[in-house]
C-alpha cells in the first residue's frame, strides 16, 4: 500500500500544548502499548503522538507499506524527530489548501520515489483516533482504486448527529444510476435527519491511481510535475480537493468504516482518548470529578475538588477551563502574542527559560550523534553551558571537545555549531543582543564531512 498523510495546521484549540510548529500530531499524550518500541529520536517517555500512533498502526497492519507525510516546511523537524529519518516528506513551500498539498505529493512519489503512475495510493489526514481496522479498510481502497478509474472515497458510519463534519449521500436518478450528494457541515437538527437518509460522514479519505491526479494536476494547474509544481508553488491556485476533484468527479465509489474514529481536534474530544485523567507529574484530590489534567513542566500540578475541567501547562502557557467551554479557545489564543517557547528540531528540542528586553535564556536538548546547523546571528551574542552529555563545537572553523562546566562564548557574525556525542548533550544558551528574533539566522555548509 502507498500511502500519503496529510500533516497541516497549528492546532490552537488545543493551546498551550500546541503552537505554530508543534500541531496537534505531535503532542505525546497516548500510552505506548507494552512491547512497542518507541518511535523517532525522542526520549522515550512511554507516550506517543498521533502521528506516532498512526504510523505505528499502519506498519502493524502493513510492515511494507510506502508512507510519506505532506506538510509545511515548519513541522519537517518534528516529524523526524518523532518518526525517524527514514520517512519520506513532501514539503509544501507555502500554504495553498488540499489540491495542491495532494497533487504535489503524488508528484512526489511519481517522480522521486518512482512509484509506476498506474498505482494506486490512499490519502488520509495524520491524525485520525481510530482503530486498526481503519487501516485495512484503507487496504481495501486501494485493491479497489487499482482495479477501476476514477476516485474511491471512505465513507464512516456515523455516531451521533455531527455539526462539525461533512457528509454523502448516495443517490440514484431516474434511470438508476448511482451517483453521491455532498452535504456541507449542518446544524444538529439537519445532521440528524442526513443520518436517517443513511449519510455517512465524509472523513477526508481517498483512493486513486497516480496517473489520476497527475491529469487532474495536469488539467487545472498547467503541469504534473513535481519540479515545476514546487518551483511555482506559491501561485498555484488555492483550492480544496473536494472542491477541485471529488465534487466534480462522476466515476466515484465509497468503502464504508464502521470502526471508532474520532477527530481529536477540540479539548473535549482529545481527553475522551485519554486513557486515564492526567499525563505528567499531576496531583488530584479524592474530591475532583471528571477532571483532565496534563502537565509537560517539571514542577508538580495539584487539583482539588474540581469539577468537568481541564488543566493544561506547557511552556507556552497555562489553560483552566470548563469542559464545555474549551472548544471556544480559539480566538483567545490568536491574541496571545509571544515567541514560540518549546519546539521539536530534527537535532532534539529547545525550551525557553527566560525572556528579558535583551536577553533570552535556552535549554538546548540535543539527540545522541546530532548536531545543530554551522550558522551564525548578526544582532546577538551566545554564551553556551554544557550541563550533561559531551561533544564537540565548531566555532569559526576552530574545533573544541566540550563536558558538563564548559562554556563556550560566541560574537555576533561568529560561525557555530555543536555536535552531541553517543549519550546526546544538554545545555544553557543564553542569547544577549537588543534585537533577538528566530529570523536573525543565517545557514552555511558544514565544514567536514
Amino acid at each position: 500500500m502507498h500511502i500519503i498523510l496529510l500533516s497541516g495546521g497549528s492546532g490552537k484549540r488545543l493551546w498551550p500544548l500546541s503552537n505554530d510548529t508543534r500541531s496537534k500530531q505531535f503532542i505525546k499524550i497516548f500510552r505506548r502499548p507494552e512491547g512497542s518500541p518507541p518511535l523517532g529520536k525522542d526520549e522515550d517517555t512511554g507516550y506517543e503522538s498521533m502521528v506516532q500512533r498512526v504510523y505505528r498502526q499502519i506498519r502493524s497492519v502493513d510492515p511494507d507499506a510506502t508512507v510519506m507525510i505532506a506538510t509545511a516546511k515548519s513541522q519537517v523537524s518534528s516529524i523526524h524527530n518523532q518518526l525517524g529519518d527514514g520517512v519520506s516528506v513532501s514539503v509544501e513551500p507555502c500554504r495553498r489548501d488540499t489540491f495542491p498539498a495532494i497533487a504535489i505529493a503524488t508528484a512526489y512519489l511519481h517522480d522521486v520515489i518512482k512509484v509506476p503512475a498506474d498505482e494506486a495510493v490512499v490519502v488520509c489526514p495524520v491524525d485520525p483516533y481510530v482503530e486498526d481496522s481503519y487501516f485495512q479498510c484503507l487496504q481495501e481502497m486501494c485493491r479497489k482504486a487499482e482495479k477501476q478509474d476514477g476516485l474511491v472515497l471512505m465513507g464512516i458510519q456515523p455516531t451521533y448527529p455531527s455539526e462539525k463534519y461533512g457528509y454523502i449521500l448516495a443517490r440514484e436518478d431516474s434511470e438508476g444510476h448511482s451517483f453521491f450528494e455532498f452535504k456541507e457541515k449542518p446544524d444538529a437538527e439537519t445532521a440528524k435527519k442526513y443520518i436517517e437518509e443513511g449519510c455517512l460522514w465524509n472523513g477526508g479519505v481517498f483512493a486513486y491511481k497516480l496517473s489520476y491526479v497527475l491529469e487532474k494536476s495536469r488539467e487545472l494547474m498547467g503541469t504534473n510535475s513535481y519540479y515545476q509544481l514546487y518551483g511555482n508553488y506559491s501561485k498555484l491556485k488555492k483550492i480544496s480537493f473536494d472542491y477541485a476533484v471529488v465534487e466534480n468527479e462522476k466515476k466515484l465509489s465509497i468503502v464504508k468504516y464502521n470502526g471508532e474514529w474520532k477527530d481529536l481536534g477540540t479539548w473535549n474530544t482529545l481527553t475522551e482518548a485519554m486513557e486515564g485523567s492526567y499525563v505528567g507529574d499531576v496531583r488530584m484530590n479524592d474530591k475532583c470529578e471528571n477532571v483532565h489534567a496534563i502537565n509537560e513542566m517539571s514542577v508538580p500540578m495539584l487539583v482539588m475538588g474540581c469539577k468537568n475541567i481541564v488543566v493544561s501547562a506547557s511552556p507556552e502557557g497555562i489553560l483552566v477551563s470548563d469542559m464545555d467551554q474549551s472548544s471556544y479557545i480559539k480566538p483567545y489564543v490568536d491574541d496571545i502574542k509571544q515567541q514560540i517557547r518549546f519546539a521539536e528540531k530534527s537535532w532534539g528540542r529547545y525550551l525557553v527559560l527566560d525572556v528579558e528586553k535583551k536577553s533570552m535564556t535556552v535549554k538546548v536538548i540535543l539527540n545522541p550523534g546530532h548536531k545543530m546547523n554551522y550558522h551564525s546571528h548578526e544582532r546577538r551574542d551566545e554564551i553556551w553551558t554544557v550541563i550533561s552529555g559531551s561533544g564537540h563545537t565548531i566555532v569559526d572553523g576552530m574545533e573544541q571537545p566540550v563536558k558538563p562546566g564548559d562554556v563556550v562564548t560566541m560574537a555576533a557574525g561568529c560561525k557555530h555549531t555543536v555536535i552531541a556525542g553517543d549519550k546526546g548533550l544538554q545545555m544553557i544558551e543564553v542569547q544577549l543582543g537588543s534585537d533577538i528574533s528566530v529570523s536573525d539566522k543565517k545557514k552555511y555548509e558544514f565544514p567536514y564531512k
